[in-house]
């Protein structure tokens, strides 16, 4: 069942965190976990497979970093024996069937998980880790998710909610989930019409996004691509 609201979301667009070192971050995952740079600024490294596809914002903050309510990122590879080949030597595994569970630099928890298609090293899913899931669950729903058969999509990205507690922060890892969706301004409207929180509204060179709080307070992005958007 497709969500019918006046939200729609095409894609998850990228996983945004605040980290302490960002080049450690971005080495790791350039030299071990198939992405590269996409774009470095003062404020920001972009990483991914592929500019289009999923990919990470790294932004840098000061401090060690606390995970939070951000319990992993999964990333999709087509062979995970060959994946795993490729991190560093003696790096600390848990793998299960057909996924594996690794720590990167900076707290952030990764998931392989083996796939027979798509994008290598594409988002597969975001993992939260939410007080009561089916509360959050029902909220995000009606924020342009899709749900179908009992899961909570972003294109073809899953977002998990886990049982937990994530505590307080004041250095979260999470920064928020950016959406892509076909009309920013469409979503500024509606998250007028609802009422809901808008945190910022940013116009930039390459997209126009407006920023919304979620339940359990899970920063979300809607954002626009403009005709120019020429990462690559």
């Amino acid at each position: 069942m497709g969500n019918l609201s006046a939200m729609q979301i095409e894609t998850l667009d990228h996983v945004a965190l605040w980290v302490e070192d960002r080049d450690a971050l971005a080495n790791f995952l350039t030299a071990h976990v198939g992405m590269h740079v996409i774009d470095r600024t003062d404020k920001f490294t972009l990483v991914g497979a592929d500019a289009r596809r999923g990919k990470l914002t790294l932004f840098a903050a000061e401090g060690e970093r606390d995970p939070g309510v951000l319990a992993r990122v999964g990333l999709r590879v087509f062979d995970l024996d060959e994946a795993l080949a490729a991190l560093p030597a003696g790096h600390p595994v848990e793998r299960t069937d057909g996924t594996a569970e690794l720590d990167a630099p900076g707290g952030l928890r990764l998931a392989l998980v083996e796939v027979d298609e798509g994008v290598a090293y594409d988002l597969d899913h975001v993992a939260f880790l939410v007080p009561d899931p089916e509360e959050t669950f029902a909220g995000l729903a009606e924020l342009g998710f899709d749900v179908e058969g009992g899961r909570l999509l972003a294109g073809d990205s899953a977002i998990l909610l886990e049982p937990g507690d994530p505590g307080e922060t004041e250095r979260p890892l999470y920064n928020h989930l950016g959406l892509r969706v076909e009309s920013a301004d469409d979503h500024i409207e509606e998250a007028e019409r609802r009422g809901l929180e808008i945190a910022d509204v940013v116009d930039a060179a390459n997209t126009y996004a407006v920023f919304v709080w979620g339940p359990d307070r899970i920063k979300l992005e809607y954002v626009e691509h403009k005709p120019t958007f020429s990462l690559t």
